[in-house]
């Protein structure tokens, strides 16, 4: 799945233990866009959608979205308009107040992350820096 950031101002959560259990949101549209994907795939309605950062990209950290069937023991694991969504609890700490939605627009269609820890990002818009 593509994945584009726009940037906001930075905001720091630096208590893991204040993040609420649902550090990202995701749009109805986006959550629809999910749905469609996990479709197309072939991927049973049983699975979630695992939303991550990991090291690279040309800003130090990128987005990763993928359909999980089982959540991890250090997950926050909720769901938003009956889809399963899961976040490891090093993720939250990049991802707390971060926003998905599905876009289109001239340079293509995909998943846009508002994320407000994020002190900048690439031009390609998939990776972002704290």
């Amino acid at each position: 799945m593509e994945a584009t950031q726009e940037q906001t101002a930075p905001q720091a959560h630096e208590d893991p233990a204040a993040e609420p259990e649902t550090p990202v949101t995701l749009t109805a549209k986006a959550v629809d866009m999910v749905r469609i994907t996990q479709k197309q795939e072939g991927i049973d309605d049983s699975y979630g959608l695992r939303i991550a950062v990991r090291g690279g990209g040309c800003s130090g950290f990128e987005y990763a979205l993928d359909f999980e069937n089982e959540a991890r023991s250090n997950d926050h694991c909720y769901e938003q308009n009956g889809l399963k969504v899961y976040v490891d609890a090093v993720s939250a700490r990049y991802l707390q107040g971060t926003s998905i939605d599905y876009v289109l627009g001239q340079t293509g269609a995909g998943f846009k992350f508002h994320n407000p820890n994020a002190s900048g990002t690439c031009g390609c818009g998939s990776s972002f820096a704290v």
